[in-house]
């Protein structure tokens, strides 16, 4: 019997279909290394409304993906990761515990700073049919910032909120969201702003 040429079932994923995809870029992460504390600083408040957000896009129906460090482990596994983070003395502790994904979450883990180098991510947007994509998380400057770059180099619809973002400093995370704002073109616009509803219902552009 042939086989279909593309199969377009996530074998029971959900959602299957999320014209709009929330992305959490190293959120979980130990922040065991030089300026860690100095992200953490940023981070604790940054956490408390990214978690909100995260909330209000799974009850309407968006798709959240982790997308993190594998920390230079190949052999990296992100609920090891997680559970590292949540259950060991580390600096990121609390930062995972605000954070923690749901069953119904999905997980990228990348071995650089852009989400989309070396992962699955192009083929999971591709499968849930993404338009738009919410990136959020560390740092602004760096991990935030180059997956924003690579999302704008594949025609998505790019919102940064900038209070869903953080630096190891303000100056970091203000010059950064400049560079989103100006020369990515991306929607800026505070988390409790965002209207996810408008993101769902605008057709797929051209």
């Amino acid at each position: 019997m042939a086989m279909p040429a593309k199969n377009h079932d996530l074998h029971g994923n959900v959602p299957e279909n999320s014209p709009v995809a929330l992305v959490m870029v190293d959120v979980i992460n130990d922040l065991e290394f030089d300026g860690g504390d100095a992200i953490l600083r940023n981070a604790l408040p940054m956490a408390k409304r990214l978690a909100s957000l995260a909330r209000r896009a799974r009850d309407a129906g968006i798709a959240v993906i982790y997308v993190n460090d594998n920390f230079g482990k190949w052999r990296s596994d992100f609920r090891a990761l997680l559970d590292h983070c949540r259950n060991d003395n580390v600096r990121g502790r609390e930062l995972a515990a605000i954070l923690s994904p749901e069953r119904s979450d999905y997980f990228v883990l990348k071995p650089k700073h852009s989400g989309f180098f070396s992962t699955t991510l192009d083929t999971l947007i591709e499968y849930l049919h993404v338009r738009t994509m919410i990136i959020t998380g560390l740092t602004t400057d760096r991990c935030v910032l180059f997956t924003a770059s690579d999302a704008h180099m594949r025609d998505l619809h790019i919102v940064v909120p900038e209070d869903c973002c953080a630096a190891d400093s303000e100056e970091h995370h203000r010059d950064a969201m400049h560079m989103i704002q100006r020369v990515l073109g991306a929607d800026v616009t505070t988390s409790e702003k965002l209207d996810l509803t408008r993101f769902l219902e605008e057709p797929a552009r051209e």
